[in-house]
C-alpha cells in the first residue's frame, strides 16, 4: 500500500514560523512532524510515500532525503509556487500512487490514529477518520452513521481528522463535481478535496471510522507549542 502526505500548504496561520520552514517540518518533542507520520507509515509495511510540495519545497528532500532511514521510497510531486489544494495535488499525484487505494494524511496534524486499522481495500471510494469536535472546529464536519457511512448532513457531526484512504475513482469524474470553481482551468488544476467528498457520501460512497483518542490540528503555533509541552511530558 502507498500513502500521500499532504505538505505544499503555505502554512499563513503558522506564521511567522513557516516563513522559513515549510509547516509540516516544524518540530514537535524534537521531531518533524511529517516525520511522526513516517514512522507510522513504515511501521505497517507502506513502503512508498508520495510528498506534495509547495512552500519552500526544497527543504523537504534535503531534510528527508529518499526516506531510505525509514525503510521508504519518497517520491515529491512538486505543484509549483501556488499550491494546488487538496482536490487538485491528489489528482497530480495519481500517476505516482497507482491504481490501488492508498493511504493519504495531512502533514500538519499529528494523532494516535493506528494507521494498521485502516483498511487496506475500502468498499467504498474513501474512508475517513473523523474525531470529536475541537473548540475551532464546534460545528464539525461529517456525519458518521451506525453503519460506518459519512454523511455531509445530520446531526452528531464529527471531525474529518486528516486522515484516510482513498480510492482513485474519487476523482474520476472532478470537473463535473468541481464545474467553474477558480482554479479549475488552470494547468495543472486547482481545486479542493470536500466538494467531491460530499458528492460521494450522495452516492453512499464513503465509509467512516471515529478514532477517540489524541488528534491535534496544528494550525497555530500557540497549538503547536502545546502539542510540543504534552509530548514532553
Amino acid at each position: 500500500m502507498k500513502a500521500l502526505i499532504f505538505a505544499a500548504g503555505l502554512g499563513e496561520r503558522m506564521r511567522p514560523l513557516t516563513d522559513a520552514t515549510p509547516k509540516p517540518l516544524l518540530k514537535v518533542a524534537g521531531k518533524p512532524l511529517i516525520v511522526w507520520h513516517l514512522d507510522k507509515l513504515a511501521a505497517i509495511g507502506v513502503r512508498e510515500v508520495v510528498i506534495n510540495t509547495s512552500w519552500l519545497a526544497d527543504q523537504f528532500p534535503a531534510s528527508l532525503g529518499d526516506g531510505r532511514r525509514w525503510g521508504l521510497s519518497l517520491h515529491y510531486s512538486f505543484e509549483g509556487p501556488q499550491p494546488l489544494e487538496t482536490g487538485g495535488g491528489m489528482w497530480r499525484a495519481l500517476d505516482l500512487l497507482g491504481d490501488a487505494p492508498f493511504i493519504a494524511v495531512n502533514g500538519d496534524i499529528w494523532s494516535t490514529v493506528d494507521y494498521a486499522g485502516l483498511p487496506q481495500a475500502p468498499q467504498a471510494e474513501a474512508h475517513l477518520v473523523l474525531v470529536d469536535n475541537p473548540d475551532h472546529n464546534p460545528r464539525g464536519d461529517f456525519v458518521l452513521d451506525a453503519d460506518g457511512r459519512v454523511h455531509s448532513e445530520g446531526e452528531q457531526r464529527l471531525t474529518f481528522a486528516g486522515v484516510g484512504v482513498y480510492r482513485g475513482a474519487l476523482l474520476a469524474d472532478w470537473r463535473t463535481v468541481i464545474g467553474a470553481a477558480p482554479g479549475a482551468e488552470s494547468t495543472p488544476p486547482r481545486f479542493k478535496l470536500a466538494p467531491l467528498l460530499r458528492a460521494a457520501m450522495g452516492r453512499g460512497a464513503v465509509t467512516g471510522q471515529h478514532h477517540r483518542g489524541r488528534w491535534t490540528d496544528v494550525g497555530t503555533p500557540e497549538r503547536l507549542a502545546q502539542l510540543d509541552a504534552a509530548l514532553r511530558r
